[in-house]
């Protein structure tokens, strides 16, 4: 039994002193670290003397005791510390938290100022005076604490937060458990059992993990905790390899018991296959990369500053760090992660393959265009893994039945392959090169990979939509260019087909002759504005300083051969506006023309033109059917909505309202159903030479 205690004792000791070693190499100064090496020393320090007494009678059972007592105050002071900031706003918890606090200080005080007339181990097995009665309820007490403060410490802290605290909680729980059960049993039967007391190293052995892991989650309390992954998957793996072969040994000794006359058969025949079973796992590719992943992610701190890195990807992809186009700095983003020296990117087609866009410090040869069809695309579409070219050439089977294409398996430079997915589509994807210097990937960085990869998806997604609509206003602009050309031809056609059904009455007529070439002669003269316009993509055309007025005549005159016929009503001689005359002509004889129609000829049709500030104003009013203010605001200016059948396009309002903006000047309208319509045109005046003049100005 002594043996068994020192050993159990020994190897807590050993166990902690290694904890308390890991902690103080990454210590940052923290109050709350300083507190859980304090915890942790005073554990290792009883321990350590607990097996030394057990096989060398030293020191007195009085010290192991009396560090018992400073262990359990230690980690009482640990866990309130935990507690504290729950009592922040709640006064009736803080007052509890600090009479705990002082209670089990006295408590453990009185125990120590009594443990000096404790005797030695052989006779604290024996029946306990009133003193060693004492004793133990206080160390009973001490495990109640303990169990309450980890129990407050576990329920207190919020869901999603309990994932850095939980192996605490099981760890400490634990050893108070075990404490609460030695003590009771010591209480009831006034002496402590021999068996528990020396199996209760192992259960604090058992504990030093989960504390350790609880350390590694929060480095506020401690330093980075950093053990080799290697160690701990051989170690483990050897551990867990022990285990599995000691079951299979009880399993296999209760074959044999139990297996009659072929007991001893069955025995070597399941031996033998459990050994087969664990030397096929222990090889197997996949489940080393699967254990891999388990470790690194439960039990060893993150890599990488997350908040630089974050901020790094952005500054490159938003192209804060230089002048290269995007896809570029796509790549740039991510090799930067892994320190690769460089990429190339493929993004998809219309037709689902994955055509070559960029290279960044790259010169390899390269397929232009991979197809969709490639098992790669589909396992990176499917499964959304960043493909390691190094372990696949190692480990085949980790990736089961995909194959790379030759030209990248012929490649030593070719290392990683990261999928850009956007709205759960594979959208591209990045082959980066050799890092500069030789490093292991492990879960963290294909995770920052594939995450990095989905925001640089979204920029090359949101860079395509942005140069399909540029493409779409492209087409866009000319097709409504072309609407208002189309429009004006429509006019120049209806001259000319005039010219053309008066030709045959009237060729001996000079005058009608020489009317008719002057009017081709203008209409060729229109037509050519017009191409000119549809080149430069320009509504409003060449504008230059003009005079309204005089443009305003000219229309009324052009359209007086309508019904009824128009009316200038003005006392102004100049007002100079900025337009290409030709267009606003246009503009103004459509709305007189429209005017026209929507009056009948026994009505009237007005053309007014009158000034305010630096605006002129133009007020075009019929008498005619007039129109309702849905209709105004639903379809008036709605492209391509005429009200005139076959014989209208639909545009000359909306080419008014166009064009006119496009000088900077407004259309407003007024008609009432029944008494007429007003449409009411501003621009801007200017000076001859095309600025506004002083006196407007005043």
């Amino acid at each position: 039994m002594d043996q068994l205690a020192f050993y159990s004792y020994g190897l807590a000791g050993i166990g902690f002193v290694i904890l308390l070693l890991l902690l103080m190499t990454g210590w940052r100064g923290r109050f709350m670290g300083a507190q859980l090496m304090m915890a942790v020393g005073g554990s290792a320090l009883w321990a350590l003397m607990a097996a030394a007494q057990v096989a060398f009678q030293r020191p007195g059972i009085e010290l192991v005791w009396a560090a018992e007592v400073v262990r359990n105050l230690l980690w009482a002071f640990f866990l309130l510390h935990l507690l504290k900031p729950f009592a922040s706003g709640n006064p009736l918890y803080t007052k509890l938290l600090t009479y705990i606090r002082l209670a089990s200080l006295v408590l453990g005080l009185v125990m120590l100022i009594m443990l000096v007339d404790i005797p030695g181990l052989n006779a604290l097995l024996q029946v306990a005076d009133a003193d060693r009665q004492f004793s133990l309820t206080g160390q009973l007490l001490f495990a109640v604490l303990g169990l309450a403060l980890v129990e407050q410490l576990f329920r207190n802290t919020p869901i999603d937060q309990r994932w850095g605290i939980k192996h605490l909680c099981f760890g400490l729980g634990a050893v108070f458990v075990f404490d609460f059960y030695l003590y009771t049993d010591a209480v009831l039967f006034h002496r402590l059992d021999g068996s528990i007391w020396s199996a209760r190293g192992f259960v604090n052995l058992m504990a030093i993990p989960l504390i350790g892991i609880t350390a590694s989650r929060n480095p506020d309390w401690s330093l980075s905790i950093f053990l080799s992954r290697r160690m701990v998957l051989h170690s483990t793996t050897l551990f867990s390899a022990g285990l599995y072969m000691l079951v299979m040994a009880l399993v296999g000794y209760y074959i044999k018991l139990y297996g009659g006359q072929w007991g001893n058969v069955l025995q070597i025949a399941f031996l033998f296959g459990a050994v087969v079973v664990l030397v096929a796992l222990l090889f197997s590719g996949q489940f080393r990369a699967r254990t891999k992943v388990f470790f690194n992610k439960h039990f060893f701190h993150y890599r990488y500053d997350y908040r630089e890195e974050w901020l790094q990807v952005i500054g490159l992809l938003a192209a804060k760090h230089g002048d290269l186009p995007l896809n570029e700095r796509v790549i740039w983003s991510l090799a930067e992660i892994v320190e690769s020296s460089g990429g190339m990117l493929w993004v998809r087609n219309e037709k689902g393959d994955f055509r070559f866009r960029a290279r960044f410090n790259a010169h390899q040869a390269v397929e232009p265009v991979v197809l969709g069809s490639e098992s790669m695309i589909g396992l990176m579409q499917e499964r959304r893994w960043v493909i390691n070219v190094d372990e696949l050439n190692n480990d085949p089977e980790v990736y089961g039945d995909m194959q790379l294409p030759a030209w990248l398996t012929d490649n030593a430079d070719v290392w990683l392959i990261v999928p850009l997915i956007h709205a759960d589509a594979l959208l591209g994807f990045v082959v980066l090169l050799q890092p500069r210097a030789p490093q292991s990937i492990n879960w963290e960085n294909l995770d920052l990979l594939k995450t990095v990869g989905m925001q640089a998806a979204s920029y090359l997604a949101l860079n395509q939509a942005a140069e399909a609509l540029a493409e779409a206003r492209q087409f866009e602009g000319f097709n409504r260019l072309s609407a208002f050309v189309i429009h004006d031809l429509k006019n120049l056609i209806a001259q000319l087909s005039l010219v053309a059904k008066n030709a045959a009455r009237h060729k001996h007529n000079p005058e009608f002759i020489d009317d008719a070439v002057s009017t081709i002669e203008n209409s060729v003269l229109k037509m050519n504005r017009l191409m000119a316009q549809l080149k430069s993509a320009d509504i409003t055309g060449e504008s230059r300083a003009i005079n309204l007025v005089d443009e305003l005549r000219d229309v009324v005159k052009a359209k007086s051969s309508g019904r009824p016929e128009p009316t200038l009503v003005t006392e102004l001689d100049v007002v100079m506006v900025s337009a290409e005359p030709e267009r606003l002509s246009a503009v103004l004889g459509h709305v007189v023309q429209n005017a026209q129609d929507a009056t009948p000829d026994d009505g009237q049709v007005s053309v007014g033109l009158r000034t305010a500030g630096d605006q002129a104003i133009v007020e075009i009013r019929d008498t005619g059917v007039g129109m309702d203010a849905e209709f105004i605001k639903s379809r008036l200016f709605r492209p391509f909505d005429s009200t005139k059948g076959l014989t209208g396009m639909g545009i000359g309002a909306y080419e008014c309202r166009e064009v006119i903006s496009a000088l900077g000047g407004q259309v407003v309208v007024e008609s009432t159903p029944g008494q007429g319509t007003l449409f009411r045109i501003l621009l801007p005046m200017v000076a001859a030479e095309g600025v506004v003049s002083d006196a407007v100005l005043a």
